[in-house]
């Protein structure tokens, strides 16, 4: 008998003669799921406040939320990490989020191991685990879980979604995205959105539309296994979208105002019980006026936004209903463990005065206080032509009864709702828990009822234990005593620790030293809102949570704290003064995320576009960054050429070529030349090297033009300037555009604004 020992044939537990008569076949076994495994589905909401959902409170219509309550269990003091990227993170691995290099949203590497932008090897994604283990896995909806510079045709791959364990995703890679024109990807592709808004499409609808489509051809294919699927919808992150029934529907409603409202949904609360009778609602968070005090006008504008924001999340819960109705159609509903979450507390990034384009507050100097502009824009608010987002106040009715906002690690910006819906084992349904919980627990508790121990190691990575426990316990008692035995916090130097009933919490002040900042003391067994602090009736206690807070941080890999996170790689590219830089950019369809984008803020460039052209009608676009809300454009028309500036949506700059171009070879470039004095500049056309066109820009981003990408021979999204329809590709030969300006890539400043935009 010969033997053969090629590498197909080592683990051949079978027997190979000279022919099939005399060997024995094998066939290596397939990972199978444990008898009975239940299918998993994450859905997750984003900036979605404690009391938004009917069933905590709001007056919000979510009817199909509160019924998945109705049948499982409503956790009242679930927590997050404050923020988006971090809390998914968290929630993906079972660990801390600091541990796995998530310490704030995907941004960049900044060198240290708790902000790699990405989830480290050594803590598997629990696709990854489930995978494995005989599941099917997708995901649909928003990613945000690598860095903005690896978004692109390039990759790399290894840290999107296909890359971690799931075998199919559709959705959005980064922090945000238009719900009615979107930026999506399939696989590792990127794909234009079914149809446009103006035939009815929006995102929330298209991502259920999705996972329910995912969900059909797996139990067609393989009615066997189970399937894990995470849902992450946009919503109800801004821009506020929703069809215009749906906002119409609150028309009124909100007239009475902020102080009003959270009032009613502070008693709805109690009478749910969902907050114990002994919780105090706390005087309103520091700027946010009397609505008694606001002029007409801002009250007409303010309740306005707030209408959109509820026609929004009932728009949502009517998807989410479909979902749940089609796992009940099909008969998977009872053995489905669907968990639902919000991945951090109400959002501030409207600011004080809200606004139909939120990307203004995301620029330096641009100040949100023209009333008239706004109230001139209320009927588009929702609609595909604006980017709205509401004030403070009703942020901070959102997170009733709670103090503060996202990003903050006081409890409004980490108490979130958490429904868990699984009626094969839950018996208690719309039973109430107030066990305190971390996001980091959700994944050891799917884990737990499914009878998967974690793995030691995956794909050649040794890995880290969990830092959650299951929180299985609960779901037979409300009695039992929590599990949990420390929680730490931290966010953008905002930090706390939670540790048998006492929460020890300091917020910090960007630019200060941290030595500086002011730690406050919470019984939070006895003071659900975090309103009595105890800071100066009990030091020992206060100072002994400090001082466990450090200990533990060094431990848990939450060092070190920067306050800013302006850090950059080590390696990016040259910024500042010094020899021009380059860079060509070829015809794609594939447009390039901000990260990879040429850096025209705060400086001079210059774009070249090398073209050919077959006959006068060969026109469109040439180069792009951006759309309706913000950006540039570059592009051939009517046999000329022209630059577009938007500023933020609201003042647009043209600047048309005097001279026609040439039919055949051209050379075509646009310089900006930035005033001394900084604010805007100059721009100047060129065909051939011959001046064309000039003009006056008067007011640039100093930070983010707006959303979108940047494009090469057409504009994606939405239309920078209102004369062309996306995607007004290039008719003629687009060669290649140079561009040259000082320095190729964003600041970590830039960057840092723009990914808390997209947050």
């Amino acid at each position: 008998m010969n033997v053969q020992t090629n590498s197909a044939q080592t683990s051949f537990q079978g027997v190979i003669g000279r022919t099939v008569q005399d060997s024995v076949p094998w066939w290596p076994e397939r990972p199978k799921a444990p008898e009975g495994a239940p299918n998993v589905v994450y859905i997750v909401l984003d900036d979605t406040g404690f009391s938004h959902l009917g069933c905590y409170g709001s007056d919000i219509s979510t009817p199909n939320i509160d019924k998945l309550a109705e049948g499982g269990l409503r956790y009242s003091n679930f927590h997050t990490t404050a923020i988006c990227s971090p809390t998914r993170a968290s929630l993906l691995t079972g660990r801390d989020a600091h541990s796995v290099g998530l310490s704030f949203v995907a941004l960049s590497d900044t060198g240290y191991p708790n902000n790699r932008s990405r989830i480290s090897r050594d803590s598997a994604l629990i696709s990854e685990t489930l995978k494995a283990s005989g599941y099917s896995t997708f995901a649909v909806g928003k990613w945000h879980l690598l860095p903005g510079d690896e978004i692109s045709f390039a990759g790399p791959f290894e840290d999107w979604p296909l890359g971690r364990g799931f075998e199919h995703y559709y959705g959005f890679l980064g922090g945000e995205t238009s719900q009615w024109n979107p930026e999506l990807v399939m696989g590792n592709e990127r794909i234009p959105q079914p149809r446009r808004a103006e035939e009815g499409y929006h995102l929330t609808e298209d991502l259920t539309d999705k996972a329910i489509d995912y969900i059909r051809k797996q139990k067609s294919a393989a009615p066997e296994k189970p399937f894990f699927c995470y849902l992450a919808y946009g919503a109800t992150h801004a821009p506020h979208h929703a069809p215009q029934s749906y906002i119409d529907a609150y028309k009124g409603k909100y007239d009475k105002g902020w102080d009003v409202v959270r009032e009613e949904w502070f008693n709805r609360q109690k009478e749910l019980g969902i907050i114990p009778a002994h919780a105090e609602l706390p005087p309103r968070n520091p700027g946010i006026r009397p609505w008694a005090d606001l002029s007409a006008d801002e009250q007409k504008l303010f309740a306005r936004m707030q209408e959109v924001f509820a026609g929004f999340l009932q728009h949502l819960d009517d998807h989410v209903g479909r979902l749940v109705g089609y796992l009940e159609e099909i008969g998977q509903l009872d053995n489905t463990v669907i968990v639902l979450l919000s991945d951090n507390g109400a959002s501030p990034e409207g600011g004080l005065l809200g606004s139909w384009n939120e990307w203004k507050n995301f620029n330096l100097g641009m100040r949100n206080d023209d009333l008239a502009g706004e109230l001139a824009r209320i009927s588009e608010l929702g609609t595909p032509a604006a980017y709205n987002h509401y004030p403070l106040g009703w942020a901070q009715v959102g997170n009733t009864p709670l103090k503060w906002y996202k990003t903050f690690v006081h409890a409004g910006g980490v108490k979130d709702p958490l429904i868990i819906h699984y009626p094969n084992r839950i018996k208690d349904g719309g039973g109430i828990r107030s066990q305190y919980h971390h996001v980091s627990d959700v994944t050891p508790t799917v884990l737990d009822l499914i009878g998967i121990q974690p793995p030691e190691s995956v794909n050649g990575y040794a890995q880290r234990p969990l830092d959650g426990v299951s929180l299985q316990y609960t779901f037979d008692s409300e009695d039992e005593p929590t599990r949990k035995e420390l929680q730490l916090y931290e966010m953008v130097g905002n930090r706390a620790i939670w540790q048998q009933g006492w929460k020890a919490v300091a917020r910090h002040v960007p630019g200060t030293s941290f030595e500086e900042d002011v730690w406050e003391l919470y019984h939070t067994d006895e003071d659900f809102s975090e309103n009595r602090n105890l800071a100066d009736k009990h030091p020992e206690k206060l100072q002994q949570l400090i001082d466990l807070w450090w200990s533990e941080a060094r431990a848990r890999g939450y060092l070190p704290l920067n306050g800013t996170y302006y850090l950059s790689r080590g390696d990016d590219d040259a910024r500042g003064a010094g020899p021009k830089l380059i860079r060509t950019y070829y015809p794609s369809d594939f447009g390039l995320d901000v990260a990879l984008s040429p850096n025209t803020r705060n400086q001079s460039y210059s774009f070249t576009a090398h073209v050919e052209r077959q006959s006068v009608h060969d026109e469109g676009v040439l180069v792009s960054f951006g759309g309706r809300f913000g950006g540039y454009a570059l592009f051939v028309q009517q046999n000329r050429l022209i630059y577009h500036y938007n500023y933020l949506g609201e003042k647009h700059t043209v600047i048309t070529s005097e001279l026609e171009i040439p039919v055949g070879a051209a050379r075509l470039r646009f310089e900006f030349h930035q005033a001394p004095e900084g604010g805007g500049g100059t721009g100047r056309l060129f065909i051939n090297e011959v001046k064309a066109g000039e003009g006056i820009i008067p007011q640039v981003a100093s930070m983010v033009e707006g959303p979108g990408v940047f494009s090469v021979g057409e504009n994606e999204v939405t239309p920078v300037s209102p004369v062309y329809e996306v995607p007004f590709r290039f008719g003629g030969l687009l060669r290649k555009v140079d561009f040259q300006a000082e320095s190729l890539n964003l600041g970590e400043d830039q960057k840092l604004q723009l990914e808390l935009a997209k947050d």
